[in-house]
């Protein structure tokens, strides 16, 4: 089998980069706290993690806020409209292909970032997944607020049942993200992008002008 020949291509701007890393940081905490709110552990006390998992949960939730108003003014939205084209030949590389060194059938392109299978999971996450969880989250966190809101028909216990279903999903994804990491052309190629910047990509796929500019200008 002859080795891949890689060149670089310039995928994730600051903003990505800086929202990936701060959601992975405030995720972990929230887990964190969380699962010792519920008394899987004793780390911070009781008290300290409610604190410290309301106030994370805030900032998440602006930050989240934030995040949304960049896809709808920059047009990255785009990279999340779904598509079940390729979606089983994706599939079948992830469970098969990758094993015996295939090509990944649908490159990363700068207009095109995530393949189908990311596109249907990462459209699930972003519009109901967090912010179910956010609303059940803030909710729970306003509960002394409900009679005046009129929201007094809300059950309590639903609402912590839900918030803690999605809590287990999202540990759930992080894990699966976390390994997907591992599958590009060496275990920290993907990684080393999201800090970078910088995707590699196998030779012959098409790298804009002016990403090889920037590319000269960086490594000055």
């Amino acid at each position: 089998m002859t080795a891949k020949k890689m060149t670089k291509m310039y995928l994730y701007t600051r903003y990505e980069r800086f929202w990936h890393w701060l959601q992975m940081l405030l995720i972990l905490i929230l887990l964190v706290t969380g699962f010792e709110i519920h008394g899987t552990f004793e780390l911070l006390g009781f008290a300290t993690a409610v604190e410290v998992h309301n106030y994370v949960g805030l900032t998440w939730l602006i930050a989240f806020a934030f995040f949304v108003f960049w896809l709808l003014t920059t047009g990255e939205w785009k990279q999340y409209v779904p598509t079940t084209k390729k979606v089983l030949a994706v599939v079948r590389y992830y469970a098969y292909g990758i094993f015996r060194g295939e090509s990944h059938p649908v490159p990363k392109k700068k207009h095109a970032k995530h393949n189908p299978l990311q596109r249907l999971v990462y459209l699930s996450l972003a519009a109901a997944g967090l912010p179910i969880q956010m609303a059940t989250g803030f909710l729970y966190w306003s509960y002394n607020s409900w009679e005046a809101w009129g929201l007094g028909w809300l059950s309590l216990d639903v609402l912590a049942i839900i918030h803690m279903i999605g809590a287990f999903g999202i540990l759930q994804f992080l894990i699966i993200h976390v390994y997907m990491t591992t599958t590009g052309h060496s275990i920290s190629a993907h990684i080393q992008a999201m800090i970078t910047g910088w995707e590699d990509v196998e030779e012959g796929e098409v790298v804009e002008e002016w990403e090889k500019h920037e590319r000269s200008a960086t490594a000055t």
